[in-house]
């Protein structure tokens, strides 16, 4: 951020001798004898732009990091009861039912808004709108919902959710979905979409946040890689999300 530093003008020396005599009057010779000696007894008083140029430095930062506490508290914005719900979630598809566990304790942050998603129903009737064999099931996505597919994967509820990177991919294993390295450096996760494992996914330990796991069900998964799709993964036929809710 550049300074604005603002300074009076210097006045120009006057041709009369009033103004001569003014300039030279026993107040400002006066005043300029406190200035100097306030120089010299105190040099560090003149380091007074330093510290306000770190103050706004750092005003930015908590600016950024108030921002980035509200996205990582945005899932309580819905539903401050979040942490009070089980964490064991039904999830009811157009093609079966799936019991997910989740893991709280090392995803405190995306367990807390994939409760406050679930209570709010924001997963209703979106679908798993990428699937690929062997590899995984990609959902989450509120675009799907409806029949434009060409949108289907890049939406979301409007904000990112911080990494939270412990566990490692394995069958079953409900992760959150993200923007690239090069555009997402820190790895945030996306705010609703989500993926489940279906296959060998281990190459992907260490960049993705692991929240969950599908604990009963898994072969409505390995169904659900399996149907008909298009050139981008997408099932010909949608497979829905019709219902999550939690299990006590």
């Amino acid at each position: 951020m550049n300074k604005i530093v603002f300074e009076q003008p210097l006045q120009q020396p006057g041709n009369n001798k009033a103004a001569a005599k003014t300039n030279f009057s026993p107040l400002v010779i006066g005043a300029l004898f406190i200035g100097m000696l306030v120089y010299f007894l105190f040099p560090g008083s003149g380091n007074n732009i330093i510290k306000t140029g770190f103050t706004q430095t750092n005003s930015q930062n908590q600016i950024y990091n108030n921002q980035q506490m509200n996205s990582e508290n945005a899932a309580n914005t819905n539903n401050m009861n979040a942490k009070n719900e089980s964490n064991t979630v039904l999830m009811e598809t157009s093609m079966g039912d799936m019991t997910i566990e989740l893991y709280e304790t090392d995803a405190p942050l995306h367990v807390a808004n994939f409760k406050s998603l679930v209570n709010s129903e924001f997963y209703k009737d979106v679908t798993f709108h990428r699937v690929i064999a062997g590899f995984m099931i990609q959902g989450g996505d509120p675009n799907s919902k409806d029949d434009d597919r060409s949108n289907d994967g890049i939406g979301g509820p409007g904000y990112t959710i911080p990494a939270e990177i412990k566990r490692n991919h394995e069958l079953g294993s409900l992760a959150a979905a993200r923007q690239g390295d090069a555009v997402n450096p820190k790895k945030e996760s996306s705010g609703s979409q989500f993926y489940i494992v279906t296959g060998e996914a281990s190459f992907l330990d260490g960049q993705y946040t692991v929240f969950g796991k599908v604990i009963k069900g898994i072969d409505v998964a390995l169904k659900i890689q399996n149907v008909k799709k298009d050139g981008r993964d997408n099932p010909l036929e949608k497979v829905v999300i019709n219902k999550l809710s939690f299990i006590e």
